[in-house]
This record gives structure tokens, C-alpha cells and sequence, in this order.
């Protein structure tokens, strides 16, 4: 006895209800930085391109559409640029330019950044990996652009390190150490506290290109931990980052108010609107869970909250 199968076709919903975004992720591409004459940067860089999806029609025609976006993507990448959110500001408005049904363009782009540096201590040749974070969000009202930087550092636990401090005074009262050289010898050798390897996230938006140098914000994300940390550590490099880190030992907050504090310093000429986007994440050493902290304002609630 035979059965005829029934004919099979994708199932449509009676209601279209428009999408905030439809898109691509995971498109890598090639982006050359140029540099005023010098040698330029050459990222592999990974794309996410989306646009919204208005309520009267059914999809984004993908497989068409993945043409026109790597066709814009590829136009972008291949012309000069003197800064990555410039290149994700002109995918967007070009997507927006090829797509007369939607409203809003949105393109997120991330990349590793390398940069060379000197050991802290041994002064030998290193090298330093940075996440390049930028986008841009185009609309008939104009674009703003992402820029911005993940870094790793070391952070130290001020909590377990204060109990070591106490730990270490009654042990030398105990050995008959007066109050006065024990209180200069912890000012001396800072205790030790658990250590955590974190992840330092910063990223300013405003309108156009925001006018920062990505080293700068680099820079800025790095010195927001307890320490920095290097690709390369002999020895003395070893003892320096851990000295200062236990010298400078900071709670997942306290590293998002080093932020604060640095970007309303380093970065006061932008404009008040401009979005500031602070984020620590801890890997935790001897807990089975991780710390968070982020906070995102704009530049003048940020520069209100600091006092400055």
C-alpha cells in the first residue's frame, strides 16, 4: 500500500511584525589602515551587518542581499582609510543608500591589534594584542560611529588582601615587632591577595568620527587595572607586575572608575553627547564565577558624576 507524501513548504505567518535587525554576522575582510606615509595597518577583521526589517515586508531577500553586502563590505575595505569606524560608517550609509525599504543601517566591526612595546623591567622587545571594537549606525538623520578597545590586564582583590595585612600584623607583634616598622614594612611589600586575569572594555560613539586615537584608548583600558600585563615577562618583569598590581589593588568597580576618570581627562575635548561605553569582566581564581561591572553615559553626565 502506498502513501503519497504530502507536498512540504515552509510555513508563513498570517502577521508580519517588523524586526529592529536583520543581517549577516561573521564576514571577514581584509582592512588596510593607512598612515600618513608609513607602513600601513593590515587587519583581519570580522563584520556583522544588519539592517531593520519594516513591518510590510516578509524577509531581507538574504541570498540577494549577501551580494550587495559584500559587494558594499569589499568597496569599503579597498579604499583608503585612516580609521576603522570611518570604514563601518561608509558600509552602513552605503547599505542604507541600496535598501529603499528600511530606515536604519547597522554595521559592527571587531579585529586584533598588535602594537610593539619594551618589557617593564628587562626592557626587551614585546609585543601587545589589543580587540579593535567599531561600528556605526547610519539613519536619514545622519550616522554615529563606534570606537573602541578590549584589553586584558591583572587585577588584585582588595578584601583578600586586607586580611593577609591583618594576618601579617599579628604575626609581627607576635614576633615583637613594634607598631611603627610594621606599618613601614606593609607600605614597603604590599600583601599578598588573589590575582584574576581582567578584560577592560572602552568605547566612545558619537556623531561623525569621534576624534580619538585608538592608542589612546588603549592605553586609557590598560592602566584602568591593577596592573598592566605582557606578552613577554622574564624575571624582573615577573616581580614588577606583580609588585604593582598588589600595590595597586582594585575591585571589578573601582576599575570601571578608573575609566571614568581617565576618559574624562584624556578626552574632554569631544562633544557632551558623546557616549562613553565602561566595562570590567574578572576571570576569577579562586571563585567558580566571574565579576562584572559597566557602566555607559554620556561625556557630560560622566563629567558631572566625577566632579570635573
Amino acid at each position: 500500500m502506498s502513501h503519497q507524501l504530502p507536498d512540504v513548504q515552509a510555513s508563513q505567518p498570517d502577521v508580519t511584525v517588523g524586526l529592529s535587525q536583520v543581517g549577516v554576522t561573521g564576514v571577514e575582510k581584509l582592512v588596510k589602515i593607512d598612515r600618513n606615509g608609513k607602513r600601513p595597518i593590515v587587519l583581519m577583521a570580522e563584520f556583522e551587518v544588519f539592517v531593520d526589517l519594516p513591518s510590510g515586508r516578509k524577509g531581507i531577500d538574504m541570498s540577494r542581499n549577501m551580494q550587495v553586502i559584500d559587494e558594499t563590505l569589499e568597496r569599503a575595505v579597498s579604499e583608503p582609510s585612516y580609521r576603522v569606524e570611518e570604514v563601518c560608517g561608509d558600509v552602513a550609509e552605503r547599505l542604507l543608500e541600496k535598501h529603499d525599504y528600511t530606515s536604519t543601517a547597522e554595521v559592527r566591526m571587531e579585529a586584533d591589534y598588535v602594537t610593539r612595546e619594551k618589557t617593564p623591567a628587562s626592557d626587551l622587545d614585546t609585543q601587545n594584542t589589543a580587540t579593535i571594537i567599531a561600528g556605526a549606525v547610519a539613519t536619514e538623520d545622519g550616522t554615529r560611529e563606534e570606537i573602541g578597545a578590549q584589553v586584558t590586564g591583572m587585577t588584585v582583590c582588595p578584601c583578600s588582601q586586607g586580611m593577609s595585612e591583618a594576618r601579617a600584623r599579628e604575626t609581627l607583634s607576635s614576633l615583637g615587632v613594634d607598631e611603627e616598622t610594621t606599618e613601614a614594612f606593609l607600605d614597603e611589600v604590599p600583601q599578598p591577595g588573589h590575582s584574576q586575569r581582567g578584560h577592560a572594555t572602552l568605547t566612545i560613539t558619537s556623531d561623525g568620527s569621534p576624534d580619538v586615537d585608538l592608542r589612546d584608548i588603549i592605553d586609557v583600558a590598560r592602566d584602568a587595572m591593577s596592573a598592566r600585563i605582557y606578552n613577554l615577562a622574564k624575571r624582573p618583569d615577573e616581580d614588577h607586575m606583580t609588585y604593582h598590581a598588589h600595590a595597586n589593588a582594585k575591585f571589578v568597580e573601582d576599575c570601571v572608575r578608573s575609566l571614568a576618570e581617565s576618559a574624562v581627562e584624556e578626552f574632554d575635548h569631544l562633544p557632551g553627547d558623546a557616549v562613553i561605553h565602561m566595562k570590567q569582566s574578572n576571570d576569577e581564581s579562586i571563585h567558580q564565577h566571574n565579576a562584572h561591572a559597566e557602566r555607559e553615559l554620556t561625556l557630560d553626565a560622566l563629567r558631572e558624576e566625577v566632579g570635573q
